[in-house]
């Protein structure tokens, strides 16, 4: 397989790939993708409209009681968890980093809800520091395209990292993710029409069936 003609044709076809979170600091980023957990980008950006009109700081965020907070990102799922990592994490930005989100990875990792996955997008949206973050349509387009052949999201990360030029890895994140939102879906993949059949193992596989 070509993996560099496989993210070619994907630029091609998503020449203004980028995050679809709505964010002005990377405060608000590393919220933002808090909340994007099991979550759509649409419903984030939705509550954080109206969230970041008053709570845009750490400063600000903690302000709020875990029970307002919940009431604010209800729609998000899983609201009381990430209430409460939000706020953990918020405090702990005010008393040990003046407020602002540390751009090490490793720091980044280490705050109350913030995993490997949500690490690696403010790393990289946030800072410009080279990461591939793997989400659920990453793990799922990743393996099924064939550019990976992993059992879970870290050793397709590694797989990725392995095979795209370092320089490209912010890009091909959001590369596969918009192509597993708007071509390769989960259940009804649009195989007929997608630009990558030639190359695309799941196709292959199809077409011998």
């Amino acid at each position: 397989m070509n993996e560099l003609k496989i993210i070619e044709k994907l630029e091609i076809m998503y020449p203004d790939a980028d995050t679809e979170l709505e964010f002005s600091s990377v405060y608000e980023l590393l919220v933002a993708v808090m909340l994007s957990a099991q979550c759509t980008d649409k419903r984030v950006n939705t509550v954080t409209r109206e969230l970041f009109k008053e709570y845009s700081t750490a400063e600000k965020m903690i302000t709020l009681s875990q029970d307002e907070l919940e009431k604010r990102i209800f729609s998000c799922g899983f609201y009381k968890n990430k209430a409460k990592n939000i706020l953990a994490t918020s405090k702990i930005l005010v008393e040990e980093f003046d407020g602002k989100v540390p751009g090490d990875w490793n720091v980044l990792q280490s705050l109350p809800g913030v995993g490997r996955k949500t690490a690696n997008v403010v790393a990289s949206v946030g800072f410009g520091i080279p990461a591939i973050a793997v989400d659920t349509h990453v793990f799922r387009v990743a393996n099924r395209i064939g550019l990976t052949n992993a059992k879970d999201e870290l050793n397709t990360e590694l797989q990725l990292q392995a095979i795209i030029p370092k320089e490209k890895w912010l890009k091909v994140h959001h590369l596969i993710i918009w192509h597993g939102r708007r071509c390769c879906e989960a259940r009804k993949p649009k195989c007929e029409s997608c630009i990558l059949k030639d190359e695309c193992a799941y196709f292959s596989s199809l077409a011998k069936e």
